[in-house]
């Protein structure tokens, strides 16, 4: 018999992290969620056997006690979702150093300081390490001038993902930075073009088509390979 396979979700409350814990629940994984505010996540509790956990991505005690919590668990996937938009004038001549600390410290640097707490969670073989990248992270990529700080955090969540993996000892999990499409979520916006729904159904789909070939990809949720 084929053992349930666990999921911990960072940000969960909404939008894409919402869909990946419905679609994983919906696939048969066990899955931990984490939130700011688990009193707030009514949609989580409705999920039977979905685990929510407090976390705020930013706050090292709270780290601490998140990784206190589930030091008995083993995961086949750590996906972390958490991540801002920044400042609405997205200008590096306007923009403050509270303005940039915020938006770099929760899209750039606390994920991988999550990430190096509990990639030691995750199973020797077959486990992947996922992280909410976007297209708009490729240097490579002219588009998304109007966005240009966001765009320059996923970026700089790349480059630091890819220094994150190639510090690991063997045997290394997948490591996804994943573009999830342009998708309808608040951030995304109505005029976006894909539902969360067909974004997360593809994501999955990457996890498991991508999860016993190592190394580290950036792809979008149909498995396109996207330019670093």
């Amino acid at each position: 018999m084929t053992p349930t396979r666990t999921a911990l979700i960072i940000g969960a409350s909404r939008g894409l992290g919402l869909g990946l814990v419905r679609q994983l629940h919906a696939d048969g994984w066990q899955v931990t969620a984490t939130v700011r505010d688990p009193q707030r996540a009514e949609a989580l509790h409705a999920l039977p056997g979905v685990r929510v956990e407090a976390l705020d991505i930013d706050d090292r005690a709270a780290l601490d006690s998140l990784s206190q919590r589930l030091q008995d668990q083993v995961f086949d996937l750590l996906f972390v979702n958490a991540g801002i938009l920044g400042p609405a004038h997205q200008s590096a001549g306007a923009a403050s150093a509270e303005e940039l600390g915020q938006l770099f410290m929760t899209n750039v640097v606390a994920p991988i300081r999550l990430a190096e707490r509990f990639v030691g969670r995750l199973r020797p073989r077959g486990a992947v390490l996922a992280f909410m990248s976007s297209v708009l992270g490729s240097v490579a990529n002219p588009e998304g001038n109007n966005l240009a700080l966001y765009k320059a955090s996923k970026a700089a969540l790349n480059s630091l993902t890819n220094s994150f993996f190639c510090s690991l000892d063997e045997p290394r999990p997948t490591v996804l930075s994943l573009h999830p499409g342009w998708v309808k979520t608040e951030m995304g916006g109505d005029d976006a073009e894909v539902e969360i729904v067909d974004s997360c159904r593809g994501l999955v789909a990457q996890v498991e088509a991508y999860r016993d070939r190592g190394g580290h990809h950036f792809i979008d949720y149909q498995g396109q390979p996207i330019a670093w």
